[in-house]
């Protein structure tokens, strides 16, 4: 049973797979897109998450743990510089995973992992409208209207 062991083992020893996941969130904050396999591009978004929100706090401690998983310094000068700033505002999902089919040689489903571009706006939160208030239909008398007489006919109906 695998209760409490979450993520995935992609056919790696571990000392592997970590080698594997820094060099892809390397590559992918490097190029801020890049091609895999579905399985490996889902694990990447979480740590590629984690270091953009290290990029956001960015204080001393935070370039340091960053640069500690990040191969190369320059893609750490470039998290904290030019990726983090462009989502100060948001408070999360930083990356988009689009499918692209499979792979000819041993058809691997193949997905497109690439930071999300477009500015977020905070949802308006729609409030419900008030429940309408029904107001109790009063027994009214008909009201009877009297024949408009106009004033020139009843001068010239007192002439006579």
């Amino acid at each position: 049973m695998r209760h409490g062991n979450s993520g995935r083992r992609l056919g790696r020893t571990t000392s592997h797979r970590e080698a594997m996941f820094r060099n892809l969130v390397t590559s992918f904050l490097n190029h801020e897109k890049i091609t895999t396999t579905d399985a490996k591009a889902k694990e990447i978004r979480s740590v590629a998450e984690k270091m953009i929100t290290l990029g956001k706090r960015g204080d001393l401690h935070a370039l340091r743990q960053a640069a500690s998983y990040i191969r190369e310094k320059s893609v750490v000068t470039k998290l904290f510089t030019t990726i983090a700033p462009r989502y100060k505002d948001r408070p999360g999902g930083y990356t988009r995973i689009v499918k692209l089919g499979i792979r000819q040689g041993d058809a691997a489903p193949i997905s497109i992992i690439e930071l999300v571009e477009e500015e977020m706006k905070p949802r308006k939160v729609a409030k419900k409208p008030a429940p309408a208030v029904k107001v109790a239909k009063s027994v009214a008398a008909p009201v009877v209207s009297e024949p408009v007489v106009e004033a020139a006919e009843v001068t010239e109906a007192n002439a006579e």
